[in-house]
């Protein structure tokens, strides 16, 4: 694949240099009122496909960099999602354990344990 894309840029440059080689007459530009250069035209197009590629270039770092900011937020994202299933993983090993261990007890011992109530209120009497 990269043979076939250094391929077709070699082209593309190749037909634009063959192009602005045809076109060498003197032409003015004007870059703001009053400032006027003149240059052959093959001159100011090469320049101009330069400045188009080097912008096009700066864009592409400009959106590589935007798409690694975007996957740095979602990878910190996901690390803290599959730390937490990793705790939630060991609390539910944990319970597993302990009702096993539970059911190996005999009834009497368990039911010798005291219970624990979170209701604190005491109901009063009218």
């Amino acid at each position: 694949m990269k043979q076939i894309n250094f391929l077709l840029i070699f082209l593309v440059c190749l037909a634009l240099a063959i192009f602005t080689l045809q076109n060498t007459q003197a032409t003015t530009i004007k870059l703001i009122e009053g400032i006027e250069l003149e240059a052959p035209l093959s001159v100011e197009l090469l320049i101009a496909i330069g400045l188009g590629a080097i912008l096009a270039w700066l864009f592409s770092l400009w959106s590589r960099m935007q798409h690694t900011i975007e996957n740095f937020g979602q990878m910190r994202e996901i690390n803290s999602r599959n730390k937490r299933i990793q705790e939630l993983q060991e609390d539910v090993e944990r319970y597993q354990e302990e009702i096993a261990q539970r059911a190996s007890l005999p009834v009497a011992e368990t039911l010798s344990e005291p219970v624990q109530s979170t209701n604190t209120e005491v109901p009063q009497e009218k």
